[in-house]
């Protein structure tokens, strides 16, 4: 589950790539995910989340902390 959004829970869609004489072939389309490190400061250390383009900016609108705690939630070990 490398392509997985900690935070949002977004993972890989399928779908078919389709050839100019119209074959499909199967394939996926993978989430913007990044690796990203942030200061925990209640736990006075960094965190690495895995985080899509969409968590990143939730990230900066929540705060690191309730991220977190929304991650925990969703039974993700940090």
């Amino acid at each position: 589950m490398s392509a997985h959004c900690m935070l949002t829970g977004a993972q890989p869609g399928f779908g078919n790539t389709i050839s100019h004489s119209h074959r499909r072939t199967s394939r996926r389309f993978d989430p913007n995910i990044q690796s990203k490190r942030y200061w925990l400061p209640s736990e006075g250390r960094y965190v690495r989340l895995k985080l899509s383009t969409k968590g990143i900016k939730t990230v900066d609108t929540i705060g690191v902390e309730a991220a977190v705690a929304r991650i925990r939630a969703r039974g993700v070990k940090v």
